[in-house]
Protein backbone atom coordinates (compact mmCIF):
# COMPACT_ATOMS: atom_id res chain seq x y z
CA UNK A 1 0.00 0.00 0.00
CA UNK A 2 1.28 3.81 -0.28
CA UNK A 3 3.44 5.51 1.91
CA UNK A 4 1.40 6.04 5.17
CA UNK A 5 3.76 9.83 4.76
CA UNK A 6 1.43 10.47 2.63
CA UNK A 7 -1.32 11.10 5.57
CA UNK A 8 0.61 14.10 7.02
CA UNK A 9 0.75 16.33 4.14
CA UNK A 10 -2.34 18.00 4.63
CA UNK A 11 -2.56 18.06 8.44
CA UNK A 12 0.76 19.20 8.68
CA UNK A 13 -0.59 22.27 5.74
CA UNK A 14 -4.06 22.60 8.08
CA UNK A 15 -2.49 22.77 11.30
CA UNK A 16 -4.41 26.23 12.35
CA UNK A 17 -7.66 25.13 11.97
CA UNK A 18 -10.03 23.81 9.13
CA UNK A 19 -12.62 26.86 9.02
CA UNK A 20 -11.13 29.71 6.34
CA UNK A 21 -12.60 32.63 7.72
CA UNK A 22 -11.64 36.47 6.71
CA UNK A 23 -8.33 35.41 5.11
CA UNK A 24 -6.58 32.88 8.15
CA UNK A 25 -7.71 29.51 9.28
CA UNK A 26 -9.33 29.05 12.61
CA UNK A 27 -10.87 26.11 14.72
CA UNK A 28 -14.36 25.36 14.97
CA UNK A 29 -16.10 26.31 17.93
CA UNK A 30 -18.62 23.99 17.71
CA UNK A 31 -17.03 21.78 20.73
CA UNK A 32 -17.23 18.72 18.53
CA UNK A 33 -14.59 17.01 16.26
CA UNK A 34 -14.61 15.22 12.90
CA UNK A 35 -12.31 12.44 11.63
CA UNK A 36 -11.38 12.72 7.75
CA UNK A 37 -10.39 9.12 6.13
CA UNK A 38 -8.75 7.81 3.98
CA UNK A 39 -11.05 5.14 2.14
CA UNK A 40 -8.59 3.39 0.88
CA UNK A 41 -7.17 1.89 4.56
CA UNK A 42 -9.58 3.29 6.91
CA UNK A 43 -7.17 5.39 8.23
CA UNK A 44 -7.75 8.73 10.11
CA UNK A 45 -5.51 11.37 7.89
CA UNK A 46 -6.97 14.65 9.51
CA UNK A 47 -9.15 15.31 12.60
CA UNK A 48 -10.79 18.68 13.00
CA UNK A 49 -12.92 20.69 14.98
CA UNK A 50 -16.82 21.22 13.47
CA UNK A 51 -17.85 24.87 12.54
CA UNK A 52 -20.85 25.92 14.70
CA UNK A 53 -23.44 28.26 14.04
CA UNK A 54 -21.37 31.03 15.26
CA UNK A 55 -18.41 30.07 13.13
CA UNK A 56 -21.19 30.27 10.10
CA UNK A 57 -22.45 33.93 11.29
CA UNK A 58 -18.62 34.73 11.67
CA UNK A 59 -17.99 33.76 7.89
CA UNK A 60 -21.15 35.16 6.54
CA UNK A 61 -19.87 38.29 8.23
CA UNK A 62 -16.81 38.31 6.77
CA UNK A 63 -17.93 37.99 3.27
CA UNK A 64 -20.56 40.85 3.99
CA UNK A 65 -17.95 43.33 5.08
CA UNK A 66 -15.80 42.15 2.37
CA UNK A 67 -18.46 42.60 -0.40
CA UNK A 68 -18.32 47.07 -0.88
CA UNK A 69 -15.21 46.55 -1.86
CA UNK A 70 -14.72 43.44 -3.92
CA UNK A 71 -17.89 44.40 -5.72
CA UNK A 72 -16.36 47.78 -6.49
CA UNK A 73 -13.12 46.00 -8.22
CA UNK A 74 -13.39 46.30 -11.80
CA UNK A 75 -13.84 43.49 -14.12
CA UNK A 76 -10.13 43.90 -15.10
CA UNK A 77 -8.62 43.78 -11.27
CA UNK A 78 -10.98 40.79 -10.58
CA UNK A 79 -9.82 39.30 -13.70
CA UNK A 80 -5.77 39.78 -12.74
CA UNK A 81 -6.56 38.32 -9.29
CA UNK A 82 -7.76 35.49 -10.89
CA UNK A 83 -5.08 34.70 -13.29
CA UNK A 84 -2.58 35.13 -10.04
CA UNK A 85 -4.86 32.70 -8.60
CA UNK A 86 -4.63 30.15 -11.55
CA UNK A 87 -0.75 30.38 -11.31
CA UNK A 88 -1.02 29.67 -7.83
CA UNK A 89 -2.57 26.84 -8.43
CA UNK A 90 -0.46 25.12 -11.12
CA UNK A 91 2.64 25.95 -9.00
CA UNK A 92 1.09 23.71 -6.07
CA UNK A 93 -0.65 20.83 -8.25
CA UNK A 94 1.29 17.75 -7.22
CA UNK A 95 -0.64 18.86 -3.64
CA UNK A 96 -3.22 19.65 -4.82
CA UNK A 97 -3.76 16.20 -6.14
CA UNK A 98 -2.24 14.46 -3.19
CA UNK A 99 -4.73 15.63 -0.79
CA UNK A 100 -7.34 15.00 -3.37
CA UNK A 101 -6.61 11.18 -3.89
CA UNK A 102 -6.09 10.98 -0.25
CA UNK A 103 -9.68 12.07 1.17
CA UNK A 104 -11.56 10.50 -1.74
CA UNK A 105 -9.53 7.54 -2.70
CA UNK A 106 -9.16 8.54 -6.08
CA UNK A 107 -6.43 7.18 -8.10
CA UNK A 108 -3.43 9.76 -7.99
CA UNK A 109 -3.32 9.58 -11.76
CA UNK A 110 -6.64 10.87 -12.22
CA UNK A 111 -6.54 13.84 -9.82
CA UNK A 112 -3.12 14.87 -11.38
CA UNK A 113 -4.89 14.51 -15.35
CA UNK A 114 -8.05 15.24 -14.50
CA UNK A 115 -9.34 17.07 -11.21
CA UNK A 116 -6.61 19.67 -10.32
CA UNK A 117 -5.90 20.55 -14.15
CA UNK A 118 -9.81 20.70 -14.51
CA UNK A 119 -9.80 22.94 -12.05
CA UNK A 120 -6.71 25.11 -12.79
CA UNK A 121 -8.24 25.69 -16.49
CA UNK A 122 -11.75 26.52 -14.79
CA UNK A 123 -9.58 29.53 -12.81
CA UNK A 124 -8.34 30.63 -16.30
CA UNK A 125 -11.36 30.83 -17.95
CA UNK A 126 -12.93 32.90 -15.25
CA UNK A 127 -10.29 35.20 -15.17
CA UNK A 128 -10.97 36.04 -19.13
CA UNK A 129 -14.80 35.59 -18.58
CA UNK A 130 -14.74 38.39 -15.26
CA UNK A 131 -14.20 41.10 -18.11
CA UNK A 132 -17.04 39.83 -20.49
CA UNK A 133 -19.86 40.57 -18.01
CA UNK A 134 -21.96 42.96 -19.93
CA UNK A 135 -25.62 44.55 -19.77
CA UNK A 136 -27.11 45.75 -22.66
CA UNK A 137 -26.68 48.81 -24.93
CA UNK A 138 -28.38 52.30 -23.77
CA UNK A 139 -31.81 52.75 -26.06
CA UNK A 140 -34.36 54.79 -26.31
CA UNK A 141 -37.51 52.57 -25.78
CA UNK A 142 -40.26 55.33 -24.39
CA UNK A 143 -40.33 59.24 -25.71
CA UNK A 144 -37.47 60.69 -24.33
CA UNK A 145 -36.37 58.72 -21.93
CA UNK A 146 -32.88 56.65 -22.15
CA UNK A 147 -32.89 52.65 -20.31
CA UNK A 148 -30.37 50.39 -20.41
CA UNK A 149 -29.56 47.22 -17.86
CA UNK A 150 -27.39 46.77 -15.22
CA UNK A 151 -25.72 43.44 -14.69
CA UNK A 152 -24.42 43.61 -10.93
CA UNK A 153 -23.59 40.92 -8.11
CA UNK A 154 -25.78 39.35 -5.64
CA UNK A 155 -24.06 39.45 -2.95
CA UNK A 156 -23.32 36.64 0.16
CA UNK A 157 -23.31 33.81 -1.81
CA UNK A 158 -23.90 30.35 0.33
CA UNK A 159 -22.40 27.46 -0.75
CA UNK A 160 -22.32 23.52 -0.18
CA UNK A 161 -20.44 21.20 -1.99
CA UNK A 162 -20.23 17.04 -2.33
CA UNK A 163 -17.94 14.55 -1.56
CA UNK A 164 -17.66 13.19 -5.06
CA UNK A 165 -15.40 16.24 -6.35
CA UNK A 166 -14.36 18.65 -3.75
CA UNK A 167 -11.97 20.44 -5.74
CA UNK A 168 -13.80 20.62 -8.65
CA UNK A 169 -17.27 21.78 -6.71
CA UNK A 170 -15.30 24.14 -4.64
CA UNK A 171 -14.20 25.78 -7.79
CA UNK A 172 -17.45 25.78 -9.81
CA UNK A 173 -19.44 27.39 -7.44
CA UNK A 174 -16.50 30.09 -5.82
CA UNK A 175 -14.67 30.93 -9.56
CA UNK A 176 -18.05 32.40 -11.10
CA UNK A 177 -19.42 33.79 -7.76
CA UNK A 178 -16.43 36.10 -7.24
CA UNK A 179 -15.40 36.70 -11.00
CA UNK A 180 -18.90 38.84 -11.02
CA UNK A 181 -17.91 40.73 -7.88
CA UNK A 182 -19.70 38.03 -4.88
CA UNK A 183 -17.83 37.21 -2.08
CA UNK A 184 -18.96 34.09 -0.92
CA UNK A 185 -19.13 31.20 1.98
CA UNK A 186 -18.88 27.24 1.14
CA UNK A 187 -19.33 24.44 3.38
CA UNK A 188 -17.81 21.42 2.13
CA UNK A 189 -18.85 17.72 2.78
CA UNK A 190 -17.31 17.16 5.77
CA UNK A 191 -15.76 14.02 4.94
CA UNK A 192 -13.83 15.58 2.09
CA UNK A 193 -12.79 19.42 3.18
CA UNK A 194 -9.18 19.30 2.84
CA UNK A 195 -8.88 20.71 -0.73
CA UNK A 196 -11.48 23.54 -0.41
CA UNK A 197 -9.98 24.59 2.69
CA UNK A 198 -6.83 24.60 1.02
CA UNK A 199 -8.10 26.20 -2.21
CA UNK A 200 -9.12 29.10 0.16
CA UNK A 201 -5.85 29.54 1.24
CA UNK A 202 -4.16 29.30 -2.37
CA UNK A 203 -6.64 32.62 -3.29
CA UNK A 204 -5.38 34.38 -0.48
CA UNK A 205 -1.59 34.08 -1.33
CA UNK A 206 -2.76 35.09 -5.03
CA UNK A 207 -3.83 38.37 -3.50
CA UNK A 208 -7.23 37.92 -3.63
CA UNK A 209 -9.00 40.12 -0.44
CA UNK A 210 -9.82 38.90 3.02
CA UNK A 211 -12.87 37.67 3.12
CA UNK A 212 -14.12 37.07 -0.34
CA UNK A 213 -13.80 33.10 0.05
CA UNK A 214 -14.63 31.55 3.47
CA UNK A 215 -15.07 27.81 4.34
CA UNK A 216 -16.99 26.40 7.18
CA UNK A 217 -16.35 22.48 7.72
CA UNK A 218 -19.44 21.69 9.65
CA UNK A 219 -22.23 19.22 9.85
CA UNK A 220 -24.98 19.55 7.28
CA UNK A 221 -27.56 19.78 9.47
CA UNK A 222 -25.99 22.51 12.08
CA UNK A 223 -23.54 24.01 9.36
CA UNK A 224 -25.55 23.96 6.56
CA UNK A 225 -28.78 24.30 6.95
CA UNK A 226 -27.94 27.98 9.25
CA UNK A 227 -26.35 28.82 6.15
CA UNK A 228 -28.98 28.28 3.72
CA UNK A 229 -31.06 30.16 6.00
CA UNK A 230 -28.93 32.78 7.09
CA UNK A 231 -31.21 36.30 6.54
CA UNK A 232 -27.67 37.96 5.08
CA UNK A 233 -26.59 35.00 2.48
CA UNK A 234 -28.20 36.50 -0.81
CA UNK A 235 -28.18 33.33 -2.57
CA UNK A 236 -28.08 29.60 -2.28
CA UNK A 237 -25.90 27.29 -4.71
CA UNK A 238 -26.36 23.52 -4.18
CA UNK A 239 -24.54 21.07 -5.44
CA UNK A 240 -25.62 16.90 -3.82
CA UNK A 241 -28.68 14.84 -3.96
CA UNK A 242 -32.08 15.33 -4.74
CA UNK A 243 -33.73 14.90 -1.33
CA UNK A 244 -31.65 16.90 0.29
CA UNK A 245 -32.08 19.53 -2.62
CA UNK A 246 -35.22 19.72 -1.57
CA UNK A 247 -34.36 20.34 1.96
CA UNK A 248 -32.29 23.12 0.73
CA UNK A 249 -35.39 24.33 -1.24
CA UNK A 250 -37.14 24.12 1.31
CA UNK A 251 -35.15 26.59 4.13
CA UNK A 252 -33.90 28.74 1.08
CA UNK A 253 -37.69 29.93 0.40
CA UNK A 254 -38.29 30.73 3.74
CA UNK A 255 -35.97 34.26 2.92
CA UNK A 256 -36.56 33.99 -0.62
CA UNK A 257 -33.46 34.02 -1.45
CA UNK A 258 -31.90 32.95 -5.14
CA UNK A 259 -31.51 29.08 -5.74
CA UNK A 260 -29.48 27.39 -7.75
CA UNK A 261 -29.54 23.59 -7.48
CA UNK A 262 -27.48 20.61 -9.52
CA UNK A 263 -28.96 17.48 -8.23
CA UNK A 264 -28.90 13.58 -8.62
CA UNK A 265 -28.71 11.73 -12.20
CA UNK A 266 -29.38 8.54 -13.71
CA UNK A 267 -27.34 8.83 -16.90
CA UNK A 268 -28.37 6.67 -19.70
CA UNK A 269 -25.95 5.51 -22.34
CA UNK A 270 -28.05 4.65 -25.68
CA UNK A 271 -26.75 2.46 -28.36
CA UNK A 272 -27.76 2.02 -31.32
CA UNK A 273 -27.73 -0.67 -33.88
CA UNK A 274 -25.19 1.04 -36.37
CA UNK A 275 -23.21 1.84 -33.19
CA UNK A 276 -19.30 1.12 -33.23
CA UNK A 277 -19.44 -1.44 -30.77
CA UNK A 278 -16.00 -1.95 -29.44
CA UNK A 279 -16.49 2.30 -29.20
CA UNK A 280 -19.40 1.74 -27.30
CA UNK A 281 -17.97 -0.42 -25.12
CA UNK A 282 -14.88 1.26 -24.04
CA UNK A 283 -17.20 4.21 -23.85
CA UNK A 284 -19.57 2.02 -21.01
CA UNK A 285 -16.75 0.88 -19.03
CA UNK A 286 -15.08 4.66 -19.04
CA UNK A 287 -18.02 6.51 -17.82
CA UNK A 288 -19.83 4.36 -15.75
CA UNK A 289 -16.71 3.87 -13.22
CA UNK A 290 -15.00 7.30 -13.43
CA UNK A 291 -14.67 8.92 -9.88
CA UNK A 292 -15.12 4.97 -8.83
CA UNK A 293 -18.93 5.52 -10.01
CA UNK A 294 -19.70 8.31 -8.05
CA UNK A 295 -20.49 10.71 -10.77
CA UNK A 296 -24.07 12.32 -11.12
CA UNK A 297 -23.00 12.59 -15.04
CA UNK A 298 -21.96 8.69 -14.94
CA UNK A 299 -23.45 5.96 -17.27
CA UNK A 300 -25.45 3.68 -15.18
CA UNK A 301 -28.42 2.68 -17.26
CA UNK A 302 -27.02 1.32 -20.72
CA UNK A 303 -29.75 0.83 -23.53
CA UNK A 304 -28.61 -1.81 -26.34
CA UNK A 305 -30.81 -2.21 -29.69
CA UNK A 306 -31.50 -5.87 -29.92
CA UNK A 307 -29.10 -6.87 -32.60
CA UNK A 308 -25.74 -5.57 -30.53
CA UNK A 309 -27.33 -6.82 -27.07
CA UNK A 310 -25.54 -9.96 -26.49
CA UNK A 311 -22.72 -8.54 -27.78
CA UNK A 312 -22.34 -5.61 -25.70
CA UNK A 313 -22.96 -7.83 -22.37
CA UNK A 314 -20.06 -9.98 -23.31
CA UNK A 315 -17.73 -7.51 -24.30
CA UNK A 316 -18.53 -4.91 -21.70
CA UNK A 317 -18.71 -7.47 -18.99
CA UNK A 318 -14.76 -9.04 -20.03
CA UNK A 319 -13.28 -5.52 -20.57
CA UNK A 320 -14.60 -4.64 -17.01
CA UNK A 321 -13.12 -7.86 -15.45
CA UNK A 322 -9.68 -6.29 -16.63
CA UNK A 323 -10.27 -3.41 -14.76
CA UNK A 324 -7.05 -3.01 -12.51
CA UNK A 325 -8.87 -2.03 -8.14
CA UNK A 326 -6.02 -1.42 -6.31
CA UNK A 327 -4.19 1.55 -3.91
CA UNK A 328 -5.29 5.14 -5.05
CA UNK A 329 -1.28 6.14 -5.25
CA UNK A 330 -0.11 3.08 -7.08
CA UNK A 331 0.42 4.06 -10.95
CA UNK A 332 -1.17 1.11 -12.37
CA UNK A 333 -4.36 1.58 -10.64
CA UNK A 334 -7.52 2.17 -12.28
CA UNK A 335 -10.08 2.09 -9.80
CA UNK A 336 -9.86 3.53 -6.44
CA UNK A 337 -12.31 2.72 -3.64
CA UNK A 338 -15.80 4.47 -2.92
CA UNK A 339 -15.99 6.87 -0.50
CA UNK A 340 -16.71 4.64 2.78
CA UNK A 341 -17.35 1.95 4.04
CA UNK A 342 -21.09 3.06 4.42
CA UNK A 343 -20.90 3.61 0.78
CA UNK A 344 -19.78 0.74 -0.16
CA UNK A 345 -22.27 -0.97 1.68
CA UNK A 346 -24.80 0.81 -0.17
CA UNK A 347 -24.04 -0.26 -3.50
CA UNK A 348 -23.68 -3.81 -2.67
CA UNK A 349 -27.29 -4.10 -1.28
CA UNK A 350 -28.52 -2.82 -4.63
CA UNK A 351 -26.89 -5.51 -6.33
CA UNK A 352 -27.59 -8.10 -4.09
CA UNK A 353 -31.02 -7.13 -4.22
CA UNK A 354 -31.37 -7.19 -7.74
CA UNK A 355 -29.65 -11.29 -7.95
CA UNK A 356 -33.52 -12.17 -7.80
CA UNK A 357 -34.20 -10.46 -10.87
CA UNK A 358 -31.76 -9.71 -12.99
CA UNK A 359 -28.31 -11.41 -13.85
CA UNK A 360 -24.71 -10.23 -12.34
CA UNK A 361 -22.51 -10.49 -15.29
CA UNK A 362 -19.35 -9.20 -13.45
CA UNK A 363 -18.15 -8.07 -10.07
CA UNK A 364 -20.66 -7.83 -7.39
CA UNK A 365 -18.33 -8.21 -4.39
CA UNK A 366 -16.03 -6.23 -2.31
CA UNK A 367 -12.50 -7.60 -3.05
CA UNK A 368 -10.60 -9.33 -0.18
CA UNK A 369 -6.64 -9.53 0.50
CA UNK A 370 -4.69 -6.51 0.91
CA UNK A 371 -7.67 -4.21 0.16
CA UNK A 372 -10.22 -5.97 2.67
CA UNK A 373 -9.97 -2.72 5.07
CA UNK A 374 -10.02 -0.20 2.29
CA UNK A 375 -13.97 0.46 0.86
CA UNK A 376 -12.98 -1.19 -2.77
CA UNK A 377 -16.18 -2.68 -4.56
CA UNK A 378 -15.17 -4.26 -7.84
CA UNK A 379 -16.99 -3.31 -11.42
CA UNK A 380 -20.24 -4.62 -12.12
CA UNK A 381 -22.51 -5.42 -14.44
CA UNK A 382 -25.99 -6.51 -14.36
CA UNK A 383 -28.06 -7.67 -17.18
CA UNK A 384 -31.47 -8.04 -18.10
CA UNK A 385 -33.31 -6.14 -15.20
CA UNK A 386 -36.83 -4.70 -15.46
CA UNK A 387 -37.00 -0.59 -16.72
CA UNK A 388 -39.29 -0.28 -13.30
CA UNK A 389 -36.50 -2.32 -11.00
CA UNK A 390 -35.03 -0.37 -8.31
CA UNK A 391 -31.26 -0.71 -9.66
CA UNK A 392 -32.74 0.88 -12.72
CA UNK A 393 -34.49 3.54 -11.45
CA UNK A 394 -32.39 4.88 -8.01
CA UNK A 395 -29.51 6.81 -8.16
CA UNK A 396 -26.89 4.20 -7.10
CA UNK A 397 -23.50 6.14 -6.75
CA UNK A 398 -21.12 3.55 -7.32
CA UNK A 399 -18.98 1.14 -10.04
CA UNK A 400 -22.40 -0.27 -11.41
CA UNK A 401 -24.18 -0.17 -15.13
CA UNK A 402 -27.00 -1.71 -15.55
CA UNK A 403 -27.51 -3.18 -19.50
CA UNK A 404 -31.65 -3.29 -21.13
CA UNK A 405 -31.96 -4.21 -24.18
CA UNK A 406 -34.90 -2.12 -26.80
CA UNK A 407 -35.77 -2.60 -30.45
CA UNK A 408 -36.95 0.18 -31.98
CA UNK A 409 -35.50 3.84 -31.34
CA UNK A 410 -38.85 4.98 -30.13
CA UNK A 411 -38.54 3.05 -27.21
CA UNK A 412 -35.05 3.69 -26.97
CA UNK A 413 -35.85 7.37 -26.62
CA UNK A 414 -38.74 6.97 -24.20
CA UNK A 415 -36.68 4.27 -21.72
CA UNK A 416 -34.08 6.69 -21.69
CA UNK A 417 -36.20 9.46 -20.43
CA UNK A 418 -38.34 7.15 -18.15
CA UNK A 419 -36.28 8.90 -14.58
CA UNK A 420 -37.14 11.77 -12.70
CA UNK A 421 -33.47 12.60 -13.59
CA UNK A 422 -32.21 14.78 -16.62
CA UNK A 423 -28.54 15.78 -15.69
CA UNK A 424 -26.74 14.24 -18.91
CA UNK A 425 -27.41 11.17 -21.48
CA UNK A 426 -25.23 9.52 -24.62
CA UNK A 427 -25.95 7.99 -27.82
CA UNK A 428 -23.72 6.15 -29.66
CA UNK A 429 -24.66 5.70 -33.84
CA UNK A 430 -23.22 6.63 -36.69
CA UNK A 431 -26.25 8.01 -38.56
CA UNK A 432 -26.13 11.65 -38.32
CA UNK A 433 -30.01 11.99 -37.92
CA UNK A 434 -30.47 9.66 -35.20
CA UNK A 435 -27.81 11.09 -33.21
CA UNK A 436 -29.45 14.78 -34.23
CA UNK A 437 -32.87 13.10 -33.13
CA UNK A 438 -31.20 11.83 -29.32
CA UNK A 439 -29.88 15.65 -28.89
CA UNK A 440 -33.77 16.87 -29.43
CA UNK A 441 -35.49 14.43 -27.47
CA UNK A 442 -33.62 13.47 -24.78
CA UNK A 443 -34.89 15.53 -21.59
CA UNK A 444 -31.19 16.04 -20.26
CA UNK A 445 -28.93 18.63 -19.75
CA UNK A 446 -26.02 17.46 -21.39
CA UNK A 447 -26.49 15.06 -24.31
CA UNK A 448 -22.79 13.26 -26.12
CA UNK A 449 -22.74 11.85 -28.86
CA UNK A 450 -20.46 8.75 -29.70
CA UNK A 451 -18.55 9.40 -26.14
CA UNK A 452 -19.32 9.77 -22.23
CA UNK A 453 -18.36 12.27 -19.85
CA UNK A 454 -15.83 15.05 -20.76
CA UNK A 455 -16.69 18.40 -19.70
CA UNK A 456 -15.21 21.79 -20.57
CA UNK A 457 -15.09 24.75 -19.06
CA UNK A 458 -16.47 26.66 -21.95
CA UNK A 459 -19.76 24.47 -21.70
CA UNK A 460 -22.47 24.82 -19.06
CA UNK A 461 -23.53 22.16 -16.61
CA UNK A 462 -26.82 21.26 -15.17
CA UNK A 463 -29.75 19.61 -15.32
CA UNK A 464 -33.70 19.11 -16.04
CA UNK A 465 -35.91 17.51 -14.38
CA UNK A 466 -35.52 16.39 -10.32
CA UNK A 467 -31.63 17.27 -11.31
CA UNK A 468 -31.88 20.48 -10.78
CA UNK A 469 -31.72 23.71 -12.36
CA UNK A 470 -28.82 26.62 -13.37
CA UNK A 471 -25.34 26.19 -14.56
CA UNK A 472 -22.30 25.54 -13.75
CA UNK A 473 -19.29 26.36 -15.51
CA UNK A 474 -19.28 28.86 -19.08
CA UNK A 475 -20.72 32.38 -19.22
CA UNK A 476 -24.16 30.94 -18.63
CA UNK A 477 -23.10 30.69 -15.00
CA UNK A 478 -23.11 34.26 -14.80
CA UNK A 479 -27.25 34.32 -14.96
CA UNK A 480 -26.88 32.48 -11.72
CA UNK A 481 -24.49 34.79 -9.73
CA UNK A 482 -25.89 38.30 -11.43
CA UNK A 483 -28.87 40.66 -11.33
CA UNK A 484 -29.98 42.97 -13.92
CA UNK A 485 -31.72 46.36 -12.75
CA UNK A 486 -33.58 48.63 -15.40
CA UNK A 487 -31.90 51.90 -14.90
CA UNK A 488 -34.29 54.75 -17.25
CA UNK A 489 -33.66 58.48 -16.87
CA UNK A 490 -34.95 61.11 -18.52
CA UNK A 491 -33.62 63.12 -21.19
CA UNK A 492 -35.51 66.42 -21.27
CA UNK A 493 -36.34 68.70 -18.09
CA UNK A 494 -39.88 69.44 -20.39
CA UNK A 495 -40.44 65.40 -20.22
CA UNK A 496 -40.28 65.93 -16.40
CA UNK A 497 -43.03 69.00 -15.99
CA UNK A 498 -45.70 67.24 -18.98
CA UNK A 499 -45.28 63.62 -16.89
CA UNK A 500 -46.10 65.79 -13.66
CA UNK A 501 -48.91 67.40 -15.12
CA UNK A 502 -50.49 64.25 -17.03
CA UNK A 503 -50.75 63.01 -13.30
CA UNK A 504 -51.43 65.45 -10.99
CA UNK A 505 -52.96 68.16 -13.44
CA UNK A 506 -51.90 71.70 -13.77
CA UNK A 507 -51.12 73.17 -10.47
CA UNK A 508 -47.90 75.31 -9.17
Amino acid sequence: MHNPGHRFQAQDRLAEGAQYIGGRLTKGTSGRTHAVVNPATGEEVYTYELASTADVDAAVAAARAAFPGWAGTTPGERSDALHRFAAVLAERAEEFARAESLQCGKPLKLTREFDVPGTIDNTAFFAGAARQLQGQSAGEYSGDHTSYVRREPIGVVGSITPWNYPLQMAAWKILPAIAAGNTIVLKPAELTPLTSLLFAEAATHAGIPDGVINIVTGLGKEAGEHLVGHPDVAMTSFTGSTAVGKRVAEIATSTVKRLHLELGGKAPFLVFDDADLEAAVHGAVAGSLINTGQDCTAATRAYVQRPLYEAFVERTGALMATVRVGDPFASDTDLGPLISHAQRDRVAGFVDRARGYARVVTGGEAPQGELKNGAYYAPTLVADAGQDSEIVQAEIFGPVLVVLPFDTDDEGIALANDTPYGLAASAWSRDVYRANRATREIKAGCVWINDHIPIISEMPHGGYKASGFGKDMSAYSFEEYTQIKHVMFDNTAVARKDWHRTVFGDRP
